[in-house]
C-alpha cells in the first residue's frame, strides 16, 4: 500500500533549483492526490501489487522556465523511484506566487531561519 507519507518522503530528496531546500519543507505542495489506477498493467490480477495515480500540485519558487525545467525533471526523477506508481501527473501553478511564510518549520531550521540573534550587549568602543 502507498501513502501521501511515503510520496512527501521521497519528494524531500527532490531540492528547489534556487534555495538549498526540498521542496516539501519550502511549503511547495498544493495538492497530493493517490487514488487506486484500474487500468495499470498487472490490475485485478491476483497476487500483483496494486498500482497508483499521482497527483501533483505545485507552485515554484521561481517563474524562471529553465529552473521550472529543472523541477520538474528532479520530480519525475525522485518519483519513478516509487513502483507503486503508474502515473505521474505533475502541474506546476504560477498562482498563487510562493512566498517563505510557506517555509514549515523544519525548514526554516534547516535553513538557519530560526536562529537566535544575539543582541549587541555593549557598543561602547573602548
Amino acid at each position: 500500500m502507498l501513502y501521501p507519507s511515503d510520496i512527501e518522503e521521497a519528494l524531500r530528496a527532490c531540492y528547489d533549483p534556487e534555495i538549498p531546500l526540498n521542496i516539501v519543507d519550502l511549503g511547495l505542495i498544493h495538492t497530493l492526490s493517490l487514488t487506486p489506477d484500474p487500468d495499470a498493467p498487472g490490475a485485478g490480477i491476483p497476487g500483483v501489487p496494486e498500482k497508483f495515480s499521482l497527483t501533483l500540485t505545485l507552485t515554484p519558487t521561481t517563474n524562471d522556465e529553465a529552473a521550472r525545467a529543472q523541477l520538474y525533471s528532479q520530480l519525475r526523477n525522485c518519483l519513478a523511484g516509487l513502483p507503486e506508481l503508474s502515473r505521474i501527473s505533475v502541474d506546476l501553478l504560477d498562482l498563487p506566487l510562493w512566498t517563505p511564510a510557506q517555509i514549515t518549520s523544519q525548514g526554516r531550521r534547516l535553513l538557519g531561519l530560526d536562529q537566535p540573534q544575539f543582541p549587541i550587549l555593549n557598543n561602547r568602543v573602548r
